[in-house]
């Protein structure tokens, strides 16, 4: 079954795509990628996929709209060269923010984007860590949505104490999620409930739970400013805290955010590859990247058997 698996790489997960390739033993399919003058984009797979299952590698990351541009016209050119299935893998998807109607007269970009993917051509949709479950429902193909809590649970476990350890959600709205990892390391909950003045900006209002001299584990799946993440650990450690590490699944990372991260008292941000990490994330004292490629790997090795891709998250 390997030898009817291609793995094509956007220019958006090159580096993810060539890990997942290795754990799956399989060399990455050869495809061109590039803009003409006018930055219009011509894509061309340079070996034959008629018949193959295609899974293309592409996070709709910075710069989201060219990087989903890119997206849509691999798996148009996927299709067009007869593909038996074509799998579009978005580790992430940028768009997941919007999935909603915040106010009058706003759109609901996730459900365009799904359709845009739909339409493209795509089978199915793998991806990791939707910021809202609700997602899988805007596409009318299978869709998998996969966890990064394994990864996080099994890097928590092997770096630090778990004498005590606290989990804690850095807003309500991501309790669901924080409660997951709390329940698989054994540990409790606490919750830190935020008031957003203004979009990009937080002020954390009171902690819900007793966090002295505990060390406190934040998990969420975005971290964009940064301010909300850096916010709640000075509020921790202010309430007593030992110390605060935090593990995000997606790492956009935007504006200042790295500076304000390498400048607060938070011991360690842990994000996945998901998003590629830019040189000042790699340069930066207290950002490291955990892989999810043989996640990822795995899950695309069971699509192509058809076996259980859920169960990997039991």
């Amino acid at each position: 079954m390997k030898s009817s698996i291609k793995i094509i790489a956007g220019n958006a997960s090159r580096p993810l795509a060539e890990a997942i390739a290795a754990y799956l033993e399989l060399p990455l399919a050869k495809c061109m990628v590039r803009r003409f003058a006018d930055m219009e984009i011509f894509v061309e797979l340079q070996e034959n996929v008629r018949g193959e299952d295609v899974f293309i590698v592409q996070s709709t990351s910075f710069p989201a709209n060219d990087h989903l541009m890119e997206l849509l016209i691999m798996i148009d050119a996927a299709r067009r060269s007869s593909a038996r299935r074509i799998t579009a893998v978005i580790p992430y998807f940028g768009y997941a923010r919007q999935d909603r109607r915040t106010s009058g007269r706003t759109p609901i970009s996730a459900k365009l984007v799904a359709n845009l993917i739909t339409e493209a051509g795509a089978d199915r949709v793998m991806t990791l860590d939707l910021h809202a479950g609700q997602i899988q429902g805007f596409f009318d193909i299978p869709t998998d949505n996969l966890f990064a809590a394994p990864v996080k649970v099994r890097d928590i476990k092997e770096r630090l104490d778990p004498k005590d350890w606290m989990v804690v959600s850095p807003d309500v709205g991501g309790v669901v999620r924080a409660r997951a990892i709390a329940k698989r390391i054994d540990a409790t909950l606490a919750i830190v409930d935020k008031r957003r003045e203004r979009p990009g900006e937080s002020e954390v209002m009171n902690i819900i739970g007793e966090v002295e001299g505990r060390s406190c584990i934040l998990v969420d799946d975005i971290v964009d400013s940064g301010g909300t993440l850096v916010n709640a650990a000075e509020a921790l450690l202010n309430a007593g805290a030992k110390d605060v590490s935090a593990y995000i699944t997606h790492g956009v990372l935007s504006g200042g955010a790295v500076s304000r991260i390498a400048a607060s008292r938070m011991k360690e941000l842990v994000i996945t590859d998901s998003i590629q990490p830019t040189q000042a994330v790699k340069l930066a004292r207290n950002i490291r990247v955990a892989t999810i490629a043989p996640l990822l790997g795995e899950a695309i090795g069971r699509t192509a058997t058809e076996s259980s891709v859920s169960s990997l998250f039991t």
